[in-house]
């Protein structure tokens, strides 16, 4: 898998350094209610030793093909994050996870950056299927599939602990090879 996905001239995936920890812990440290809403993780963040331990974990996992996780960079500033979970190379599939400063939204950003990503994972890794969950109620991830013509395969129900202590339902949506040529 590439190191850098150019998606234009503003916008890539770059795979995480060491020093991304800081500004990956800063944008969860100052919009922590707003991403605390949907993503379980966000709980387990309360210092930038905690987004040390994450960064450090991606990039080995990367080292032993395990999972790809890139920054969203526009204009080189970091401003969310996207990535595999647990691939699955003897059944080709993969699930994606992402998420996106506020300030950034709105802006067709997340959308580009999964399509590039799946293209990515298609083409290198030859998977056949790929996987995203979304918390019901969160539209914004949500339309994210629904655009990039995933299918709605289903709910899982108390899929999810988030960080204001309750289960979330997730709708889980996927694309095969198949559906993308």
């Amino acid at each position: 898998m590439k190191r850098v996905i150019e998606i234009d001239s503003n916008l890539s995936l770059k795979a995480l350094v060491e020093s991304d920890a800081i500004r990956m812990f800063n944008i969860i440290d100052t919009q922590r209610e707003y991403l605390g809403e949907w993503l379980p993780f966000v709980q387990f963040t309360n210092k930038i030793e905690d987004s040390k331990g994450f960064v450090e974990m991606a990039m080995n996992n990367r080292k032993i093909k395990k999972d790809y996780v890139y920054k969203i960079c526009l204009e080189d500033r970091m401003i969310g994050l996207i990535g595999t979970k647990e691939i699955d190379l003897i059944n080709k599939n993969t699930e994606l996870g992402y998420w996106l400063s506020r300030d950034f939204q709105n802006q067709g950003i997340m959308t580009k950056s999964v399509q590039a990503l799946i293209q990515e994972l298609y083409e290198e890794l030859k998977l056949e299927r790929i996987q995203i969950c979304c918390a019901v109620g969160n539209e914004k991830s949500i339309n994210i599939p629904k655009r990039l013509g995933f299918k709605l395969e289903g709910t899982k129900r108390n899929g999810e602990w988030i960080g204001n202590l309750q289960f979330r339902d997730l709708l889980v949506f996927s694309k095969l090879k198949s559906d993308f040529d």
